[in-house]
């Protein structure tokens, strides 16, 4: 059948014809495939990122840190790893980004790392719903510390050791600022299970606005046998729970661990079992707990006010 002869068909049949693509099976019979499209990304997509046409995509997807883990976004906590120990691959700062970029470049040229001025479309691609602010570095893994790195710490500030202990902070977000908030109270350590719990991501890292750079953080197999050891070595641990004294009218001076619990459950049986002491938050309102980041932020500052007044 003629081009001509199919636009004289009746307007039901021409409804009901099969279309594929502009041309039907009335035009070119029953055997007819169209062409399909290749599922993915469309290739335009891949050049605004600024890839090379010449790589695979997988490889350069590889490239861009797509784990998560190689990932660090965000102005301060680029500025925290360029001034910590982890080692910095490159640095990538979308074009026309102002303000504060310029001490991140100047870092960055300081300790020899390459910068790289991107659409911002390719910082969108290596944090997807991160709030980025036009600034992503590749890094190496994060690093967990050792508990002899703790008390390196504390003998090198003159204090006593300070070492938060959490069990089972599920929220990455919570443990984020549970660690910003512990090196802005000048604690010395903190430490998380390697079991149920969040670990060291690039969420953890942007809730703790880059104090994980400056924080040793340690993850160990089992709580309850840390505790014992650190005991031994002359620690006074206190579990934060609902049953407990008031925490400003307990003695929180010298070496001391405060032991912060899950989100839900709050510290374990047998964890709890392990301590010395069991400290309390006085509730006024008609709700009767915090959120575990606030309940640590309180008694850490706390304890500090405390070693504060005992050097007057």
């Amino acid at each position: 059948m003629s081009k001509r002869d199919n636009k004289r068909f009746k307007d039901k049949d021409r409804k009901s014809a099969p279309k594929r693509g502009g041309k039907n099976r009335r035009d070119y019979g029953d055997s007819y495939e169209p062409k399909r499209k290749a599922a993915g990304r469309p290739r335009d997509a891949r050049k605004v990122l600024g890839f090379d046409a010449g790589e695979p995509f997988e490889d350069r997807r590889a490239q861009i840190g797509a784990d998560g883990l190689e990932v660090v976004a965000g102005r301060n906590p680029v500025v925290e790893v360029l001034s910590g120990e982890r080692e910095v691959e490159r640095v990538f700062i979308a074009d026309g980004s102002e303000g504060s970029v310029s001490k991140i470049v100047a870092l960055a040229r300081e300790k020899g790392v390459i910068v790289d001025f991107v659409p911002k479309e390719k910082i969108d691609a290596m944090a997807p719903g991160v709030k980025h602010q036009g600034v992503v570095a590749k890094v190496s893994e994060y690093k967990y510390a050792d508990m002899e790195e703790v008390f390196a710490r504390a003998e090198a500030s003159g204090e006593d050791p300070f070492i938060i202990i959490l069990d089972e902070i599920s929220d990455p977000h919570n443990l984020g600022a549970i660690i910003r908030t512990a090196e802005c109270a000048g604690a010395h350590g903190v430490v998380i299970p390697k079991r149920r719990a969040a670990s060291l991501t690039q969420t953890v890292a942007l809730s703790a606005a880059g104090a994980i750079e400056n924080m040793p953080v340690v993850q160990v197999t089992n709580l309850a046998r840390t505790i014992e050891d650190l005991k031994e070595r002359g620690i006074w641990v206190g579990a934060a729970d609902m049953d407990g004294e008031t925490y400003y009218e307990a003695n929180l001076t010298g070496p001391i661990a405060i032991v912060i619990g899950n989100e839900g459950k709050g510290v374990g049986r047998l964890v709890k079992e392990k301590c010395d002491f069991v400290l309390s938050i006085p509730m006024y309102g008609k709700i009767n707990s915090l959120n575990a980041s606030n309940a640590a932020a309180v008694l850490m500052y706390g304890i500090r006010r405390q070693r504060t007044e005992h050097k007057r």
